[in-house]
């Protein structure tokens, strides 16, 4: 049987007692964080729910950020505005909960936060986003993901490149 899930802004009806996804620091900040990220607007959630439920099955956040130029590499960096830095929505944290792994809804939640920067009303370059760890790399690298020569570990991938594959 699949599930479909509906993904939506962070809501205080969302249940976020039951997360867990393996790794305490992304359950900890989806059930003590979020929210005060959200208040702030230093950074969005979005959650993934199977639908007509509130249970959170995976979740990402997304802010506004910049990257160095000179961070780029250089094929990019020449097509690129001479300004020090590159506007960026950045995924800040993507996680999924242990009973939901391996269904393919982190790439879900990946092109949900693609598909948001795209429609932004604000200048924006690239997707970018903070690999925990190699693994976490090799996920982004999957799709299309490009690493910074400065840290492996931060990658990004031009809107332009996700526009033209939609």
């Amino acid at each position: 049987m699949t599930v479909q899930f509906e993904i939506a802004a962070l809501a205080s009806r969302h249940d976020r007692k039951s997360f867990s996804c393996g790794v305490a620091p992304l359950d900890r900040y989806l059930k003590e964080q979020a929210g005060q990220d959200i208040k702030r607007r230093s950074a969005l959630c979005y959650v993934a729910c199977p639908q007509g439920e509130d249970r959170i099955a995976g979740y990402y956040t997304l802010s506004a950020g910049d990257v160095a130029l000179k961070d780029m590499p250089d094929d990019i960096a020449r097509r690129l505005p001479r300004y020090p830095v590159v506007p960026v929505a950045r995924v800040g944290r993507l996680a999924i909960d242990k009973e939901f792994q391996g269904n393919r809804l982190g790439a879900a939640l990946l092109w949900d936060a693609a598909d948001r920067a795209l429609r932004s009303e604000m200048g924006v370059f690239a997707l970018a986003v903070d690999a925990k760890d190699e693994q976490a790399a090799a996920f982004y690298r999957h799709f299309g993901f490009v690493a910074f020569a400065s840290n492996p570990l931060q990658l990004f991938l031009p809107l332009a490149t996700i526009a033209k594959s939609e």
